[in-house]
């Protein structure tokens, strides 16, 4: 049984990232046919990097990446306080409210909110309401359940008795929220973070509806290259887009890691002192 497990696991790792491989091994071709490999290179990084249009394109996915996610983060992690309040019976419909963004077809979400912003822009007049706005908006509205369901466990984890102690100090409910919340919950609302970054940097199904012709991201744009011969310097941004996420991913589970050893540290040590 382990055997057939391990055997399985092998084969859906392969189909994973034999793909990715395949698009590195492109980025470094001398040739334009990714099938035939004729020498390696680094020119088409050199020529990814003198593409004003495809690095604006770059800029606007990285400026809609890191507002979205500040945002969501700052918005997720207040509901998830407010839902951890909440009773048993209220906490369980929030929370499935809360997973439909999560569950829904990408494409529902996205004429969803297209309909919706068209309806607001009828209501005031406008004649092009889709832009970096109502871009933004989208990408909040999907990064929030990431951020509400790393925050909560934390939460819940976390000894109630901690801010009770500081109000029973002198502090107030926002310093005891700042000196000591924050600081217990803050390896998940680092993960929601991230999490939410990468969804909103690589997001192309919901972005394609509420984007305008004044403010594109890479991916929406990056469907018109599929249209035509792609060239291989679209295949080093693909490249360093997956590092960039990579490099993301293994920093949520490194803090993740340190944090689970140093509240089993401290948990041993008051079991030792009980």
């Amino acid at each position: 049984m382990k055997k057939t497990s391990r055997v399985i696991t092998v084969i859906v790792f392969i189909f994973l990232y034999v793909p990715i491989f395949i698009l590195a091994l492109a980025s470094f071709n001398t040739g334009a046919d990714m099938a035939v490999f004729k020498g390696f290179t680094f020119n088409r990084y050199a020529e990814l990097f003198k593409d004003a249009a495809l690095l604006e394109l770059l800029r606007n996915s990285a400026i809609i990446a890191v507002l979205s996610t500040i945002v969501a983060t700052i918005l997720g992690t207040c509901a998830a306080m407010g839902i951890t309040k909440l009773g048993k019976k209220m906490r369980s419909a929030i929370m499935t409210v809360t997973n439909i963004p999560m569950t829904n077809p990408d494409i529902v979400t996205g004429v969803s909110l297209a309909l919706m912003f068209a309806f607001a822009g009828t209501m005031l007049r406008l004649n092009s309401i889709l832009g970096i706005w109502t871009l933004l908006i989208a990408h909040v509205t999907f990064n929030l359940p990431y951020v509400i369901l790393n925050v909560l466990p934390r939460l819940h984890q976390m000894d109630p008795n901690l801010t009770d102690a500081a109000l029973d100090l002198g502090c107030t409910p926002v310093q005891a929220f700042f000196k000591v919340t924050i600081h217990e919950i803050m390896p998940g609302i680092i993960a929601g973070a991230l999490m939410s970054f990468t969804m909103s940097l690589d997001d192309f199904v919901i972005s394609y509806f509420v984007t305008g012709a004044g403010f594109v991201t890479l991916p929406v744009e990056i469907y018109n290259y599929t249209k035509k011969p792609i060239h291989p310097k679209v295949f080093a941004l693909f490249t360093l887009m997956f590092i960039i996420i990579l490099i993301l991913m293994i920093v949520m589970n490194i803090i993740q890691s340190k944090t689970d050893r140093s509240k089993g540290k401290r948990f041993s040590k008051a079991g030792g002192v009980l």
